[in-house]
């Protein structure tokens, strides 16, 4: 097993995160191309691009946010029909902007994604929020207001005092730290995605699968020692022997008091001991 897994998807990856801002649009139809390699990107970008268009149109100038959200909702939701996956939350699918303008369903984050995308398309700044539990999106005005949009739920629009209550009304009764409602950069959010998928890809058994996504995560954060650790024991589990042990050397190394290293070690010297039949 190559340690890089080089691939066109993960090229075009490594140069996205390096952008300076990172452009989410095409970062995130990255992650969806190495899911499918034939995937074109300009494709989907055009069709964003029309939907910015088709909002646009429906909040003529002089543009008001009340009026550009208002046609967001209006072509995402009502004429689009984008909405949460309620029924199958966990399909990796909800997870890919490509599947998500198909398939017209979609988890938190990625229907975020298209709101913001779409929102920019037509001049209007979305930015996400890394709500616990339950991404959002929101516009803040020059003037300090901040209207909240849940869009796994039709669009609908909160105050940041209605956001609090809900997160009390879920965890009864809990304070939320408000630092939860500031906007989060676009490697934030690509990162809270990955994690989705390896959750996803973990609970399924799907190794495969999340080899790569960790593999991202650690482009993205390369100092993220668990991640760091989850892809050598992938690894091992797939027989890539040699990327095995440099993942979890490397972590053994860096966190020298782990409550796993005695594990750690252990898949070490077994990757060790069976060296000459798997490379």
């Amino acid at each position: 097993m190559s340690a890089s897994l080089e691939s066109k998807a993960r090229a075009r990856f490594a140069a996205l995160i390096e952008r300076d801002p990172v452009p989410l649009d095409e970062a995130v139809l990255a992650i969806a191309e190495e899911e499918y390699p034939g995937l074109d990107v300009e494709e989907v970008l055009v069709r964003l691009d029309r939907l910015g268009q088709r909002v646009g149109e429906r909040s003529p100038p002089p543009g008001r946010a009340a009026s550009t959200l208002g046609a967001l909702r209006h072509v995402l939701v009502e004429e689009e029909g984008l909405r949460g996956n309620e029924r199958d939350y966990a399909d990796p699918r909800n997870s890919f902007l490509n599947e998500v303008l198909e398939r017209k369903l979609g988890i938190p984050i990625s229907l975020s994604v298209v709101w913001m995308e779409v929102a920019r398309r037509a001049g209007l700044r979305l930015e996400g929020v890394g709500f616990p539990g339950h991404f959002l999106a929101k516009y803040a005005s020059p003037g300090g207001l901040e209207i909240f949009v849940d869009a796994f739920h039709g669009g609908e629009l909160l105050t940041g005092d209605e956001c609090v209550a809900r997160y009390r009304a879920r965890t009864g009764g809990r304070d939320l730290d408000r630092r939860y409602l500031s906007a989060v950069a676009p490697r934030q959010i690509l990162a809270r995605m990955l994690h989705n998928l390896k959750r996803i890809y973990v609970e399924r058994r799907d190794d495969v699968r999340a080899y790569w996504v960790l593999d991202r995560i650690l482009m993205l954060t390369p100092g993220q020692l668990q991640a760091l650790r989850d892809r050598g024991l992938v690894a091992a589990r797939l027989g890539g022997a040699a990327a095995a042990e440099r993942d979890l050397e490397s972590y053994l190394a860096r966190s020298t008091s782990a409550p796993d290293a005695a594990d750690v070690r252990r898949v070490l010297a077994a990757l060790r001991g069976r060296r000459p039949f798997v490379n």
